[in-house]
């Protein structure tokens, strides 16, 4: 009822503002669920959703594996930390325009050189995340596990992973909020179909109404996924971990 309730609000919101500003510059929402209605019809909007969607998820998956790994090693191996420092802060420090930017230069306008691109730029998060998550493993949970001769794949599931979990979610995400972004972006300078293709299409034409029917059916979806799966995910890693009354 809250959520309706602060959607109602942004509506309203919207409608009044639009009132005020004129439809030149803000049109009202039926205008903008008109095109979406038209776009939808048309088969336009899932075509460039769904392609969109899975240059998000390749990219976040990849991202997340090889962040958790490396991030991993360097929590827990102090010489792999002292190597991959130096690149780390480098890659946080390194506008994403410019990965994507440069992955196109070098890899020419393909799907291979975008979804390495918005990978790279989520890459630094989840391994910053997850050596902070290495460094504060609890040395005596190691001990019992040696003491008490755990294979090693037995005591990372059941001694380690468990106390990474916090870690993981948080580095999902984050990351994942920061993967929505950039794949607007790479979409945007270099990809032939997608939200952030559309949302260029429409600044070229200035089609507020297509500009803003795509750019809210995104931000909806994003919102599903994140209630329905973000939320769930990170509040089962965590449910061990004691929480306030």
């Amino acid at each position: 009822m809250l959520r309706l309730l602060s959607f109602t609000l942004f509506i309203a919101t919207w409608w009044i503002a639009s009132l005020l500003i004129g439809d030149a510059k803000l049109p009202a929402p039926p205008a903008v669920l008109s095109v979406l209605v038209a776009e939808a019809r048309s088969g336009a909007l899932f075509v460039n959703l769904g392609a969109t969607l899975a240059r998000v998820a390749l990219a976040f998956t990849l991202a997340m594996a090889l962040g958790s790994a490396i991030g991993y090693l360097m929590g827990r191996v102090s010489l792999a930390n002292r190597l991959g420092d130096p690149w780390l802060i480098l890659l946080l420090n390194l506008p994403a325009l410019v990965v994507i930017v440069l992955a196109y230069i070098w890899a020419g306008l393909t799907e291979v050189a975008a979804i390495a691109a918005i990978a790279i730029n989520k890459l630094p998060t989840a391994v910053v995340t997850l050596r902070e998550g290495a460094r504060a493993l609890d040395p005596a949970l190691d001990e019992m596990a040696t003491a008490f001769s755990f294979p090693r794949g037995r005591a990372f599931r059941h001694v380690i992973l468990p106390q990474l979990a916090p870690y993981i979610a948080a580095a999902a995400r984050s990351g994942l909020s920061l993967v929505w972004k950039i794949v607007l972006v790479a979409e945007y300078l270099g990809r032939p179909n997608g939200v952030g293709f559309e949302i260029g299409v429409a600044f070229q034409l200035f089609d507020i109404p297509l500009l803003l029917a795509y750019s809210l059916s995104f931000a909806g979806v994003v919102l599903i996924i994140e209630t329905l799966l973000v939320q769930p995910f990170e509040t089962r890693l965590t449910r061990w971990r004691l929480r306030a009354a």
